[in-house]
């Protein structure tokens, strides 16, 4: 039972560190977004490649833009700390108990 207790535990730290880079990336996309970037920046077009599905989906779903301010990234940030607190801790918790 420890093995499935460890496998739970290494599963819930990859994903709160994924969902933390996926936080910093969605961070450095708007202030990037503050300024007018060069589009043929590496850095930007990564930035742009890799949180745009997902901004684009909330703002299709959701079309939050009030004078020019796109409060996608806001979801996100709450989608993503629901994410870590739920289903995050609760594998933690979930491994803590089978031990």
């Amino acid at each position: 039972m420890f093995l499935l207790a460890n496998l739970l535990e290494a599963l819930a730290a990859i994903l709160n560190l994924f969902l933390t880079l996926y936080m910093w990336l969605i961070i450095a996309r708007a202030v990037i977004s503050w300024v007018s970037p060069d589009p043929y920046n590496t850095i930007v077009r990564f930035l742009y490649l890799a949180t745009e599905p997902v901004l684009y989906r909330v703002r299709r779903a959701l079309p939050l833009s009030v004078g020019g301010i796109d409060f996608s990234p806001i979801i996100i940030f709450v989608v993503i700390i629901f994410l870590k607190s739920f289903l995050v801790q609760s594998l933690y918790d979930v491994a803590q108990a089978m031990r």
